[in-house]
């Protein structure tokens, strides 16, 4: 999938999270030249269903569906499967959900993409939400390992069980690119420009520290679908990554 990446706009992935069909087909067509992956989330796809992927579909946009799957290994599998079939680009599932639970979904998936004719997905797992701090780790999970290192540890159990990346704090970045390799795929939720508010992300980076870390795919939303010119402001966070992607390159 690292390969898909030519341009910088390549790297933006915008969070549709809005209710209705004609505010996510607004900015679809609005944003297609500015983003390389729409995202749909469970707010807009409990809301209008698989119609939205049609849509960014005919768009000839990439999609990511931010499903977040957790469940038996049967139920999960089967319902990524679908996904599979209506040609998603990336999907995520919870690394928390275990190794047989991963295994059994990348397998299904990939004979679903090759059964059905479609584009092998790129499956990631998601060890930590961006919303979790150490304090809910600890306190509420009773899990008791540095939140850092945790994020590390189910980062490499979701490599050693055939995904093909994941989804994690840019703060967890350097220390997972270290352990998975380079071809390993990183995307990053919780992304903010220094020009915007940080609303309820507790672990986020701007996208230049996320690029310098090792990111692949930055997820933004409300900093460009709340802008008052959405397209200026998609513009600006390309400027912003294809400057970090520079400065990095120099440094190497």
């Amino acid at each position: 999938m690292k390969s898909n990446i030519k341009k910088p706009k390549d790297r933006l992935v915008l969070a549709l999270d809005v209710d209705t069909l004609e505010d996510a087909k607004e900015l679809v067509y609005e944003l297609k030249n500015y983003v390389g992956t729409f995202k749909i989330g469970l707010q807009l796809f409990t809301s209008v269903g698989p119609e939205i992927i049609k849509i960014i579909h005919g768009e000839g946009a990439n999609i990511f569906f931010d499903g977040k799957f957790h469940d038996i290994p049967n139920t999960v599998a089967k319902a990524c499967a679908n996904l599979v079939k209506h040609g998603v680009t990336f999907f995520d599932i919870h690394v928390t959900g275990g190794s047989k639970m991963m295994m059994t979904t990348a397998k299904l998936a990939r004979e679903t993409a090759k059964r059905y004719e479609q584009p092998e997905p790129t499956i990631l797992g998601v060890t930590l939400i961006s919303s979790f701090g150490q304090r809910t780790l600890t306190e509420e999970l009773g899990i008791y390992a540095n939140i850092d290192d945790y994020a590390t540890k189910l980062a490499m159990l979701a490599k050693d069980c055939g995904l093909d990346g994941v989804m994690v704090s840019a703060n967890d970045l350097p220390n997972i690119r270290k352990k998975c390799g380079d071809d390993f795929v990183i995307m990053c939720p919780a992304v903010r420009p220094t020009w915007s508010m940080v609303n309820d992300q507790i672990r986020i980076l701007t996208p230049t520290d996320a690029i310098k870390a090792g990111g692949d795919y930055l997820i933004v939303g409300r900093p460009i679908t709340q802008a008052k010119d959405r397209v200026s402001a998609a513009k600006m966070i390309i400027d912003e990554i294809e400057c970090a992607i520079e400065e990095k390159e120099e440094i190497l």
